[in-house]
């Protein structure tokens, strides 16, 4: 493919790159600026491209991580690290106080209201908390997979309902 020909596949394929750089960047001048910079390095780089491979998944490809690469590189560059020589941690996690009373107030409640389910809906629920699948839930209660979905909502629900009213 010549370069012409290809300039001509870019064009083509960058008006279904802008929604997605939209989406990614969540900014119009931005998704533009991720735009131009994917068709550059995809132009520069065409001789990586295989003829007869689908262009535009390369170029998703090729925006996904120009994104990626430039959003590490805007957290890195927000990273403050302090170079003095006192050796002062900023946010240091040894001068950080807590208060765990309100903490230690919502798990009672919270463990009250589970308490207060009633065992059809708390087993179930509770066999999905700590991490069994629902088809495992099925077979050692042998009860039909819907059932126990079904149970797993409705204890959901009745929480919420339970811990809205204390402000959770």
């Amino acid at each position: 493919m010549t370069a012409s020909e290809f300039s001509l596949s870019l064009k083509d394929a960058s008006k279904s790159l802008k929604p997605f750089a939209i989406k990614l960047t969540k900014d119009i001048e931005d998704a533009n600026d991720l735009l131009q910079e994917t068709l550059l390095k995809a132009f520069t780089n065409r001789e990586k491209f295989t003829d007869g491979t689908n262009l535009r998944a390369w170029l998703y490809t090729i925006m996904k991580n120009t994104f990626i690469t430039n959003y590490q590189r805007m957290v890195r560059r927000k990273t403050f690290i302090d170079s003095t020589d006192n050796l002062h941690y900023i946010n240091s996690s040894e001068n950080v106080s807590s208060n765990g009373a309100y903490t230690s107030l919502a798990m009672k409640e919270i463990t009250r209201a589970i308490d207060d389910l009633d065992d059809v809906y708390k087993v179930p629920f509770m066999m999905y908390y700590k991490g069994f699948k629902y088809h495992e839930i099925a077979d050692r209660l042998q009860i039909p997979i819907g059932t126990v979905k079904n149970r797993i909502h409705i204890a959901r629900k009745e929480l919420k309902g339970k811990l809205k009213r204390h402000g959770y």
